[in-house]
């Protein structure tokens, strides 16, 4: 199981939402760059980014932060928030980005979606945030009427590296996350899955790193107010 530190974007700095609520943001550190800095010095090797700018705008203004991360830590940086085009996909992967995900984009224009996928094999992933049940996108302001699961087993064979599944209900709450729910999901679809929202203490971690076929967790709210230990976070690692 990878675990990925995460680091939301916005405004230049390292925050954090409460159920994907822009009106309950929380700044944790006015420098991302050292923040990312700190999982490296840690051990990690593996960082999760998320442009919330980009993702309500779909443009970034937070281009210059992104790059020096990625330049200048060495961390294999998973990178989304509104990336929604082509042009926006080989950018990142240009300038170093390990996994461009996708979300909005894979959503409302699928044949674009995986037009990608076949451009950029092995380096495109999907953040599918699910509130009660259904697929919300625009940085999780627009609802759909989507089914998770039909469109991830609609979407299986496009070679995807990963699905990152998003419990919006979850997302920064810390109440844990609903495991019995998580192994449904990994026992339908065929493509590697990471797990996002809720996660509160090293025992949720226990229990994620003992289920089957789980790819990885993104780990954040709970690493900036210290419920879990970045020390004995890291030994979950592989």
């Amino acid at each position: 199981m990878i675990v990925f530190p995460a680091i939301d974007l916005k405004d230049g700095k390292c925050v954090r939402l409460y159920k994907g609520d822009f009106n309950k943001i929380t700044t944790f550190n006015n420098s991302p760059y050292n923040q990312a800095l700190q999982f490296k010095k840690k051990g990690f090797t593996h960082l999760h980014l998320v442009d919330l700018d980009g993702a309500l705008k779909g443009k970034s203004k937070n281009k210059k932060i992104i790059n020096r991360i990625i330049n200048e830590t060495d961390l294999q940086v998973q990178l989304g928030g509104g990336i929604r085009t082509l042009e926006q996909i080989s950018f990142w992967i240009d300038n170093g980005v390990s996994t461009v995900v996708v979300g909005t984009m894979a959503v409302q224009n699928e044949k674009l979606f995986k037009k990608s996928c076949t451009l950029f094999p092995g380096k495109i992933a999907v953040a599918l945030d699910v509130r009660n049940d259904f697929l919300a996108i625009k940085g999780w302001v627009k609802q759909t009427k989507i089914k998770f699961l039909n469109f991830s087993q609609k979407i299986q064979d496009y070679g995807i590296k990963y699905i990152i599944y998003t419990d919006i209900n979850k997302d920064g709450t810390k109440t844990g996350v609903n495991i019995n729910k998580l192994k449904r999901i990994i026992n339908k679809t065929n493509i590697p899955i990471i797990v996002s929202g809720g996660v509160s203490n090293i025992s949720n971690i226990k229990k994620l790193s003992k289920i089957n076929n789980l790819a990885g967790v993104i780990v954040g709210r709970a690493i900036y107010d210290k419920s879990i230990n970045l020390q004995q976070l890291k030994k979950f690692q592989y």
